[in-house]
């Protein structure tokens, strides 16, 4: 994976993490509120970069299970 699609990735944990601690916390609903909209927003382009990364596998699912289990197809 690219290094954006990590660091998205661990910016959205980041948040959604600090939404759950500041929630318990009882901050202000406001603040509360638009982070974990902000949160959201995040994990959507999380997703998109992740799925729209340009990434091809070295081996294929049969190379890939052959290997694994020592099975043949024959």
């Amino acid at each position: 994976m690219k290094s954006s699609g990590i660091f998205f990735l661990v910016l959205t944990s980041i948040v959604l993490v600090l939404v759950a601690i500041i929630s318990v916390l009882n901050f202000p609903f406001p603040l509360v509120f638009y982070l974990v909209c902000f949160g959201q927003l995040l994990l959507i382009i999380t997703v998109y970069k992740v799925l729209k990364e340009d990434y091809k596998p070295d081996s294929t699912f049969e190379e890939f299970y052959e290997k694994e289990t020592g099975d043949t197809k024959e």
